[in-house]
């Protein structure tokens, strides 16, 4: 799994914590979501495929799950 910088994984926990009616039930979907956002520059729409960096989702996933 690729490393990345401490920085970029705490701007992306906040940017998850800041979508609009962002719950802790659905914190994949809300990681998937910023983890698009980053790589393509907007948001998915309802049947968006693009591929997302897998990596920096799970690395996302697992800081923001050990966080709560």
């Amino acid at each position: 799994m690729a490393d990345y910088s401490e920085s970029l994984i705490k701007e992306l926990i906040k940017k998850v914590t800041e979508y609009p009616r962002f719950s802790k039930g659905e914190i994949e979907k809300f990681c998937w979501m910023a983890v698009h956002e980053h790589k393509h520059g907007v948001l998915p729409s309802e049947y968006d495929i693009r591929e997302i960096d897998e990596n920096l989702y799970l690395q996302l996933l697992h800081e923001f799950k050990s966080t709560i």
